[in-house]
């Protein structure tokens, strides 16, 4: 049984609905890249040969875990992914990577089990559930997690209208859709989904000096504590946003609709996505509308208001303010396009967090990607990401509260069988802590999925 769910109403046809690196120090990290991604090949080379053996078994997997009641009136699904991932990279580490020390590579393994039952023709139901070291990859201990768990009513038997309740992806743009391991055709998310601003959810900048310090404009913090901050910072969109809430759905012809009210920010941080307070005091409200005028096209418009702040950052905030005057405010658009064995993707963000005793701290960030199918089993990615600030009032003058940086991704996908893909990416950044300044990543992934 096909997985649907609220992810894939932008991307399925109207008929399915539902430190400073200088040139002398990048090219000694490239010597030891080498080293590590020899390494991490022959790992991935013999767990590789293992799934080419298992493939008579898993399928066998695949049929066992689909169950049906008579007349299928109940039918339910359990389905998964196993996956192992390798980082080699350059410090400080780019992205949601976290690492407690100065080290330079991270293994990450990771289970995700998926639930879908179909109650009828008018209920749907799914949940994921994980076992990792942390939503995004890191150095902590392993443990279990409910990521999402949601239910859905369709009145009518067309998609007019659908509503959902429970803890589910943002409807917001259309990466979503694809964000999982074996669709995604890189193993980081894009730029805007990752990429750490200078914007705090703990505590509410007071002043321009204390937010350019933040963003690592003006220096004054040590670099230990530089490096500590970083699980204070929030980016654009942190990944899926699995937030929890409620959401409608729908269209007509080649409209699509989407609007959902949850109780976090798009920004906000994994911890703080199954909180139920935060729904009744300070909702976030979000949606999209698509058009797919064919199947090569599909072009959406997305927008999100919502207070980015946590609740404990209350005694932070300025005289007279409630969180309610700190929030962030998203405007996005999307176009996907498909050709026999290419595919293209772009999303373009402006995000305002606006901070009543400064400025509004505006940034925009896009990317582009394209993958093309060389053969049935290999594929091959390449995408563009850049990110610009905006400025404000810094005494007589004015100054961007952000470093402007960009990054190239590329990724080649091998499938070795239906159940079996490996992956790998490098990347290359070019910003953010010094301008100037160079960092790079070089990851393997294996998914192996049932």
């Amino acid at each position: 049984m096909k997985k649907p769910d609220f992810r894939r109403w932008n991307a399925l046809p109207p008929t399915r609905w539902f430190g400073r690196h200088d040139v002398v120090s990048l090219s000694r990290d490239e010597k030891r890249v080498g080293g590590n991604a020899l390494h991490l090949g022959l790992v991935l080379s013999l767990a590789l040969a293992t799934a080419v053996r298992a493939q008579d078994w898993l399928d066998r997997v695949d049929e066992a875990l689909t169950f049906g009641a008579p007349a299928d009136q109940v039918t339910a699904r359990v389905s998964g992914t196993l996956e192992l991932e390798g980082y080699q990279f350059s410090q400080p580490p780019l992205g949601l990577l976290h690492v407690d020390d100065d080290r330079d590579t991270l293994v990450n393994p990771r289970l995700a089990l998926f639930l879908d039952a179909q109650l009828g023709p008018q209920v749907y139901a799914f949940a994921q559930a994980r076992v990792d070291r942390g939503f995004d990859p890191s150095d902590e201990e392993l443990r279990a997690r409910l990521d999402e768990y949601a239910l859905r009513f369709t009145p009518w038997r067309d998609d007019r209208v659908n509503v959902q309740l429970g803890k589910f992806a943002t409807v917001v743009g259309n990466w979503t859709v694809r964000h999982g391991s074996w669709n995604n055709p890189f193993i980081t998310a894009p730029l805007p989904y990752e990429n750490l601003t200078g914007i705090w959810d703990a505590e509410a900048a007071r002043s321009t000096p204390q937010l350019l310090q933040w963003s690592h404009v003006r220096p004054g913090l040590p670099a230990v504590i530089t490096a500590r901050e970083k699980y204070l910072r929030l980016p654009i969109i942190w990944g899926p946003s699995y937030g929890l809430g409620a959401a409608v759905a729908g269209g007509a012809g080649s409209f699509r609709y989407a609007v959902e009210v949850k109780n976090s920010a798009l920004s906000a941080r994994p911890e703080t996505w199954a909180h139920l307070n935060a729904l009744r005091d300070d909702p976030t409200v979000s949606g999209r509308v698509g058009w797919r005028p064919n199947e090569m096209w599909n072009v959406g418009v997305s927008g999100s208001v919502g207070s980015y702040l946590r609740p404990f950052a209350d005694r932070t905030l300025a005289p007279g303010h409630g969180r309610g005057n700190y929030r962030q405010l998203v405007l996005g658009e999307d176009v996907a396009f498909a050709w026999h064995h290419l595919q293209v993707w772009s999303e373009v963000y402006a995000a305002r967090f606006e901070i009543p005793t400064v400025a509004h701290a505006d940034t925009l960030a896009y990317y582009v990607e394209a993958k093309y199918r060389f053969t049935p089993r290999f594929s091959g990615a390449v995408r563009w990401n850049e990110q610009l600030f905006g400025s404000i009032p810094d005494r007589a003058a004015r100054t961007r509260w952000g470093r402007d940086l960009w990054r190239m991704d590329v990724a080649p996908t091998f499938r070795l069988t239906a159940h079996a893909q490996v992956k790998l990416q490098y990347s290359l950044q070019c910003g953010d802590v010094t301008d100037g300044n160079y960092a790079h990543l070089v990851a393997g992934q294996l998914a192996v999925r049932f």
